[in-house]
């Protein structure tokens, strides 16, 4: 049985772990994917550092993957062999219940994630459901397109729960902000970035991107904000935003996990002011976003490790240390 090389989570807390598995076989609708590129996402260090309970242990993270189809089910028919394709988070629903009827797959109860409950990117080979994998725009680079997979969707859904809002607030300028950043300016609207206090790299990084404005989350904007969007898992952010909103603006939480909300004044919330979240993605959010993408066009920042180096890279996103985004390439 022919075996490859994957950096393998055995429990929370813990470190990865460099093993050779079989190489898997697709299953039912299922393609056998060789990995090129894969994206390190926030999410993913939530899962290693046990900040998101209930996911499979042992487990293969990542799940911005890109690679080619070298192996597809009899009953998968979508993509071809040789085809490059991307993988991103939602990577299974039931079909059946009444999110899935009405498009809100990404709430569906029995949804499965990859790199949390199936086996990811982190590895020279993955299989994934076909209904599920993303056929990737011509040209750009694999390792561009990686962060393309969860950190663009993420920012794109986001961004769309903000509405027609003009002057948008990030709070957290990382992978995901990044990106989105350049869709928002692409659409004519005015972008300030927040980032760690002391972050001069950050904001540097910021206003090439076309950010009018950047400074600590700490500082109150040169006007007030229409939107909000917040990709750090910082829960103080909120009451951050909720301050600099207008009255009828949005405070979007974009992250998967989060730290305790402190309690707030009743005033920054009143005035019609919405306080909601993205969960997870669905299968239309990448059609669009993907399409979009190359008409920006979407620039990533990458910073590219060896599969062996997915602890390194880990270790550098928890810090604070990647401007852009971290992608493994096996």
């Amino acid at each position: 049985m022919p075996l490859m090389k994957a950096m393998q989570l055995m429990a929370p807390g813990s470190a990865l772990q460099s093993v050779e598995r079989a190489v898997p076989r697709p299953g039912p609708g299922e393609i056998l994917i060789k990995v090129s590129a894969c994206g390190v996402c926030r999410t993913d260090l939530h899962i290693v550092d046990g900040d998101l309970a209930d996911g499979r242990m042992p487990i293969v993270p990542g799940h911005e993957i890109v690679g080619k189809v070298v192996e597809c089910s009899p009953d998968a028919e979508r993509f071809a062999l040789g085809e490059r394709v991307g993988v991103p988070w939602l990577g299974a629903t039931c079909g059946r219940c009444d999110y899935c009827a009405r498009e809100r797959e990404n709430l569906c109860d029995e949804a499965r994630f990859t790199g949390y409950h199936l086996d990811g990117g982190y590895a020279e080979y993955t299989v994934a459901k076909e209904r599920f994998c993303f056929a990737l725009p011509a040209g750009g680079g694999d390792i561009e397109a990686a962060p393309l997979l969860c950190a663009g969707l993420i920012g794109y859904r986001a961004l769309v729960m903000a509405g027609d809002a003009r002057c948008l607030g990030i709070y957290g300028f990382g992978a995901a902000a990044h990106i989105v950043a350049q869709v928002a300016c692409h659409q004519g609207r005015s972008v300030y970035a927040f980032t760690r206090a002391g972050d001069i790299e950050g904001q540097t990084f910021a206003r090439e991107l076309g950010a009018a404005w950047a400074g600590d989350s700490a500082s109150a904007p040169p006007e007030p904000l229409d939107a909000a969007l917040i990709f750090a898992p910082v829960g103080a952010l909120v009451v951050a935003a909720l301050r600099a909103t207008v009255k009828g603006g949005t405070v979007v939480c974009a992250g998967i996990h989060m730290s305790d909300i402190p309690s707030f004044p009743y005033d920054i919330l009143w005035g019609e002011r919405v306080l909601r979240s993205v969960a997870n993605l669905t299968r239309r959010d990448g059609e669009e976003f993907l399409a979009l993408a190359p008409q920006v066009p979407v620039r990533t920042s990458t910073e590219a490790f060896r599969l062996d180096q997915a602890n390194e890279a880990l270790t550098r996103l928890r810090e604070g240390r990647i401007t852009g985004a971290a992608v493994l390439v096996p």
